[in-house]
């Protein structure tokens, strides 16, 4: 029976591996939860839902390399890398085995963490997963274009930004409100501003992009997760990855739940955090730790 107890606001640590610094949120304690971020994004993006989940859950958000506060190196980008990170700041904390819990990009790294380290991955949560079909936004598959990185500089400009601010303050008074996607797309864009965000961003997104769509699937090794729970939670509205790459993940992992937010996009833990807090802690109530081998 878990028991909730009250939490401090999360506070941002910071450690260093490899010679790279790492921004990470460590709050509550008990069975403990890995949230891994999208492309573009920080541990923010699950702001709304840690300080809950750290009510019976230790919580670890890191930002991941290349992304929010944590360094930003000329290097390998791949999932393979993204999840030998984790597994190595796992290591730091002495934290053995986890629920990993990952939000686009963010549920490609956990799908390789769970497949690299088996032993690792108690349970698995997708959230808007990548690496579950070829299909993706257009904006996206822009990155990958030849001269991306000569125009990312002109639309990450604070010129830009501002005008774009203006805009959406001009909309705001006629009652006209951007979704949750494309304002999160937009704090993504201004992230941008220096060159090593933008070196890291091209080479966390032609690592698993290209111009048709997702470069890197799971597909074959997904009925191999059988033996590690799964819950895959997606946005009936979503526009960056469509949510029909949920069913079918759902129909080729054995055993594993879904859950889907009718009114929620590309970001179902900020959509309704209510709701998805609850859907994640009765997933890993309804399976309890596992027997190390």
């Amino acid at each position: 029976m878990s028991v909730e107890v009250e939490v401090p606001t999360a506070a941002v640590s910071r450690t260093t591996l490899h010679g790279h610094s790492i921004s990470y949120v460590d709050v509550g304690s008990g069975p403990v939860l890995v949230l891994l971020h999208g492309l573009l994004g920080s541990h923010e993006h699950w702001a709304p839902a840690v300080d809950e989940l750290a009510r019976t859950n230790r919580v670890i958000a890191p930002d991941l390399i290349g992304h929010g506060t944590s360094a930003k190196p000329v290097g390998d980008y791949s999932l393979g890398a993204h999840a030998a990170t984790v597994r190595d700041l796992l290591d730091q904390l002495e934290i053995e085995r986890v629920t990993i819990v990952g939000h686009s990009l963010g549920g490609g790294i956990s799908l390789q963490f769970a497949y690299l380290f088996p032993g690792r991955a108690e349970r698995l949560v997708l959230v808007s997963s990548g690496g579950l079909g070829r299909e993706l936004g257009l904006s996206l598959r822009a990155a990958t274009l030849p001269g991306a990185e000569l125009v990312l500089p002109l639309i990450s400009s604070a010129w830009v930004r501002q005008r774009g601010d203006d805009l959406g303050r001009q909309l705001a008074r006629l009652g006209l409100r951007p979704g949750r996607d494309v304002a999160e797309a937009w704090a993504g864009l201004a992230s941008l501003s220096d060159a090593d965000s933008r070196r890291a961003f091209l080479g966390t997104a032609r690592a698993v992009i290209d111009v048709g769509g997702q470069s890197v699937s799971a597909g074959d090794r997904l009925p191999r997760l059988g033996a590690i729970p799964t819950l895959i939670v997606w946005g009936a509205r979503d526009r960056v990855i469509p949510s029909w790459h949920a069913v079918v993940a759902h129909e080729a992992i054995p055993g594993s739940q879904l859950e889907i937010f009718e009114g929620s996009g590309h970001f179902p833990q900020l959509d309704d955090p209510e709701r998805f807090v609850r859907v994640v802690r009765r997933f890993v109530a309804g399976n309890p730790r596992r027997r190390s081998r």
